[in-house]
């Protein structure tokens, strides 16, 4: 593979002026095991979010319920004073409760108080980005946005978040909270083989809104499979590149955010961008597909 540079591959949003380099780093991993409490070596990291932004990392995808707040105080350990260009996109929506449980928190207070541990966890004074996390543990669940993302709004006008992205959503949830405010992101579970947003991806790169999929190589449980490792072997490449090459090539509009808690695979990930799959390749992993 050829040198990577992130910094020459962006998309720039719709209502937006933030140029995103398309691969980004997800810190979920970054937490302990089951994204809870502190991980086992805090030194490594912070080596690896370092040398994320010196591999040319932009755009770092985290939450305060990851830990619940470890994850951004180690952000914050790593990287404050934060490096100019660099976007922090976060998530509210959701709490951790004390038995590890991952609980929907969307009132209007909770969404204030969310917002404001962002602030306070990652030392910050505005948030760039925020994604409102739609309620679904098994995927959206099509309710309205309408009294959360209100809610959010409201945080926006205050002057405490720039931008407002949706989280686990279906195209009738996005078109109920264009209405209301513009969204420059959409973070959904996406990737070779779990591919029920394919009509969502073309609607919003015509309407040059971010989509950011999760997920990259199926999910806790990576995919298996034969084509994909076979794919791979042919390109003198592992499996989660390929995985990530198909999605940056998938739409113009996609943003990776593979995470690791090794600068070794990190490494790896950001390498994948200079990846070209070709016709044969892609014709072979179209067969992955499930829906």
């Amino acid at each position: 593979m050829h040198t990577y540079d992130p910094a020459r591959d962006q998309f720039t949003p719709a209502h937006c002026d933030i140029a995103f380099n398309r691969i980004g780093y997800g810190a979920m991993q970054l937490a302990g095991p089951h994204v809870w409490g502190p991980p086992k070596d805090r030194a490594a990291a912070v080596a690896v979010l370092r040398d994320a932004i010196e591999l040319g990392i932009n755009h770092i995808d985290t939450s305060d319920f990851y830990g619940p707040h470890i994850t951004n105080q180690i952000i914050r350990e790593a990287l404050h004073p934060y490096r100019d260009g660099l976007t922090i996109v976060t998530k509210i929506g959701f709490m951790r409760g004390a038995d590890q449980s991952w609980l929907p928190a969307a009132s209007p207070q909770q969404l204030r108080d969310a917002v404001h541990d962002n602030l306070r966890n990652l030392g910050l004074d505005v948030l760039d980005v925020v994604n409102l996390r739609a309620p679904g543990m098994a995927g959206p669940d099509g309710s309205s946005l309408a009294e959360p993302l209100a809610a959010l709004v409201q945080l926006q006008r205050e002057g405490l978040v720039r931008h407002i992205g949706l989280s686990n959503v279906d195209a009738g949830q996005v078109a109920e909270a264009q209405r209301l405010s513009p969204i420059v992101c959409v973070q959904n579970h996406y990737n070779l083989a779990h591919r029920a947003d394919d009509a969502l991806i073309d609607t919003l790169a015509a309407q040059g809104i971010a989509y950011v999929p999760f997920f990259p190589l199926g999910g806790f449980s990576p995919l298996q499979s034969d084509t994909l490792n076979q794919v791979a072997a042919g390109m003198q490449a592992t499996p989660m590149q390929v995985a990530l090459a198909w999605l940056l090539q998938r739409a113009p509009n996609m943003l990776v955010i593979p995470g690791t808690s090794s600068v070794a695979h990190l490494r790896e990930n950001v390498a994948a961008g200079a990846l070209r799959l070709d016709a044969q390749a892609l014709a072979a992993l179209r067969s992955l597909a499930t829906k």
